[in-house]
């Protein structure tokens, strides 16, 4: 009786696990009408930036109309810091990320440019 319990139990989580999986994760549209060589995101207002999710990419860049799969970072509101070849940045502030979703940046987002 117990070995079935716990198989019923390892079975549950195990398709548990398979449905989660099922999904396409989050994903970034570029659609600036640059070719971005870093992207960066830190939740809203905090100034805690994360990795360089463009090293997810085969090309390690993601041009314009190009997707990117986001990882390591939950749903939730973020800032995301965006790098070009020509070592301007710019910021998006308060990006609202989605589960199993695309999120799209244009040009008219980027503000705070610099080089």
């Amino acid at each position: 009786m117990r070995w079935t319990l716990a198989s019923v139990a390892l079975l549950l989580a195990c398709s548990e696990l398979a449905a989660q999986g099922k999904g396409k994760g989050i994903r970034l549209w570029n659609l600036t009408t640059e070719t971005m060589s870093g992207f960066q995101l830190s939740p809203a207002g905090k100034d805690a930036w994360g990795p360089n999710q463009t090293l997810n990419d085969r090309d390690k860049e993601v041009d314009h109309d190009e997707r990117l799969r986001i990882t390591g970072v939950e749903p939730g509101r973020y800032d995301a810091r965006v790098s070009y070849r020509d070592a301007r940045q710019c910021l998006v502030r308060g990006i609202d990320i989605k589960a199993d979703a695309v999120f799209s940046i244009a040009d008219k987002d980027l503000k705070d440019c610099n080089k």
